[in-house]
């Protein structure tokens, strides 16, 4: 079995880049490419350009084993890091694998024989085959002169890091010499998580799996959260006393689903099986309803043309994400419906978010409205300030003020 030294990361964002650190860390020589010159530019100069905690310590204390550039180098292995959207033209959302494809294509260009292939962007089943039809084509090699694997990343932000060293591991591959090179990388980099070995399209499908259950739970609480509405009391004790229940775990409502996984990748399931997916459909549909029925209620509270201001605007309490975030949706929601809008997000440095004015806290209590869309730690230290000036309180954080 080829030992691997050399790591080649395609695609050096909000995944890429944890990955070729914790990858340097470790001891690989590590080479981050991505076609995004600005990013590049700035990992060179030494300046990461996430807000994930502890990552520019680690990336400082790595950097002799990392460098970057436009395209991939020759390595022993190669992970493919880009995004995979969503492509919303037709009836339904279907996964946008452009991406995915071109990485796959510039791979294939410095390919050699015995080169790994590990596939982590979350894809629907049978794209790593595909993806390796593509190696194929582009490098001239036989399919088996080289190894492909689907190896999902199973991280959150604010906690990549460790996530990527303690999580369980996914490892899918065809070949039982691939997946053993996909694992002398990993037990190189785990602390406490297990390495599972299985078949590509049964890692695809478990990536895609914990997704959707995760949405369909969060449907379910912001389902009752519309009922509680109804009957006049508090969802958020509903909950609570229905998860003393040794059995139950209910998630906690909130304004939407956002984030670059949750509300995307239930529709890579849904577009291979239309008719078999009733439950995830109905979750997505409950979910992408959830920001317009916040705004119903804060109608009843106040009317346009009056200022709100939204606490809150990434995708989860406590990063600066903005990627498909129900509060950026919430925020838009309320301007077309006739408010002035301004929004307090702590988490990101700029003086527009989205569109959007963002003020301090300071400025923001002073509007004379505010929705809480979001429970950022600075919001949860200044709850009793909060909760004194006229609010709709959209995830619970000012309980029992």
């Amino acid at each position: 079995m080829t030992e691997i030294r050399k790591i080649c990361v395609v695609g050096v964002g909000y995944i890429g880049l944890p990955t070729c650190v914790v990858l340097a860390r470790a001891g690989f020589e590590v080479f981050g490419a991505d076609v995004n010159e600005k990013i590049v530019s700035s990992l060179e100069g030494g300046v990461v350009p996430i807000d994930e905690p502890g990552l520019q310590e680690e990336f400082d204390a790595a950097r002799a084993n990392l460098r970057f550039g436009a395209a991939p180098e020759p390595a022993d292995a190669f992970y493919i890091c880009v995004s995979t959207p969503l492509d919303t033209t037709g009836d339904e959302p279907r996964a946008k694998l452009d991406y995915v494809f071109s990485a796959a294509r510039a791979i294939g260009r410095v390919l050699a024989p015995g080169n790994l292939v590990i596939l982590e962007s979350s894809v629907p089943p049978k794209t790593t085959r595909r993806v390796a039809a593509l190696l194929a084509e582009t490098s001239g090699l036989d399919a088996d002169a080289f190894y492909t694997a689907h190896c999902p990343e199973r991280v959150i932000p604010g906690q990549m890091l460790r996530e990527l060293r303690e999580n369980d591991r996914l490892i899918g591959c065809a070949s039982e010499e691939g997946a053993a090179l996909a694992k002398s990388i990993y037990d190189r980099i785990l602390t406490k998580g297990s390495v599972r070995v299985t078949g590509d399209v049964t890692a695809e499908t478990a990536k895609l799996a914990e997704n959707a259950f995760r949405d369909v739970n969060i449907a379910y609480a912001n389902e009752l959260a519309v009922i509680a509405e109804g009957l006049g009391i508090d969802v958020f004790e509903v909950i609570e006393l229905a998860n003393c229940h040794p059995r139950v775990n209910i998630n906690t409502p909130g304004i939407g689903v956002g984030g670059h996984c949750i509300p995307v990748v239930p529709w890579f399931l849904c577009e291979q099986f239309p008719d078999d997916t009733v439950l995830m459909h109905a979750a997505r549909a409950v979910n992408d309803r959830k920001p317009g029925w916040v705004a119903d209620q804060v109608a009843k509270v106040i009317a346009p043309p009056a200022e709100i201001c939204v606490l809150g605007m990434t995708y989860k309490p406590d990063v600066d994400d903005l990627r498909d975030s129900a509060s950026v949706d919430f925020a838009k929601l309320m301007r077309e419906r006739g408010y002035r809008v301004t929004v307090c997000e702590p988490n990101v440095r700029a003086k527009t978010v989205a569109g959007f004015e963002n003020r301090t806290l300071d400025e923001a209590l002073g509007t004379g409205f505010v929705v809480v869309s979001l429970a950022h730690r600075q919001f949860r230290e200044a709850k009793a300030r909060i909760a004194a000036v006229p609010h709709y309180d959209a995830v619970g954080l000012l309980r029992g003020m």
